[in-house]
């Protein structure tokens, strides 16, 4: 198992962070805001697979098989992790590469405390500040309260979200106990 710790690469991943979500209890709409998770930069990251190919002359690292990430209370699980870094951005090998996009493939979870989204793939395109999960169901959770839909678009710079039902109807289950008592 190939395991790399890169800094530059780990603020990167702190975007995962928009996890810590979900949408407010009674909410009637697909559409809201989400709630960044906190965390610092100084938290190490942990990157995990059955093989890691490097290939600087393509500006990108190939994690497959098994893939985890872990960093502070998210983790990122995925079959494969493409990381592409901008040219003449450093390197991920040197631990210092300026990071374009990261794509993840094959049943992808991420997880941040109680709260889980699934998809079967994601792109976290750190350029334009943009996150989309797509599968034939995309599922995020947090206790008994779920929102299924089959695409999520995140805004990361200002936490909106929308999720779409692709042909059928997003849909929402809240647990009324979730909600928040004056």
């Amino acid at each position: 198992m190939s395991a790399i710790s890169a800094p530059r690469l780990a603020g990167t991943f702190l975007l995962l962070g928009f996890f810590a979500c979900a949408l407010p209890a009674g909410a009637q709409e697909a559409s809201s805001r989400m709630k960044g998770l906190e965390l610092s930069n100084d938290q190490p990251i942990q990157i995990e697979s059955d093989k890691l190919e490097i290939k600087d002359p393509e500006s990108k690292a190939i994690f497959t098989g098994n893939v985890k990430v872990v960093q502070g209370t998210t983790t990122l699980q995925a079959g494969s992790m493409v990381v592409y870094y901008k040219k003449g951005g450093g390197a991920i090998s040197g631990g210092n590469a300026d990071i374009d996009r990261i794509e993840v493939d094959k049943k992808v979870f991420l997880q941040s405390g109680t709260q889980q989204a699934t998809a079967d793939s994601g792109v976290f395109n750190m350029t334009a500040q943009t996150l989309v999960l797509k599968g034939k169901q995309v599922v995020l959770s947090e206790g008994k309260n779920v929102f299924t839909g089959c695409e999520l678009n995140v805004k990361m710079d200002t936490g909106e979200a929308q999720l779409e039902a692709c042909g059928g109807r997003v849909q929402i289950q809240l647990d009324p106990k979730s909600q928040k008592t004056n």
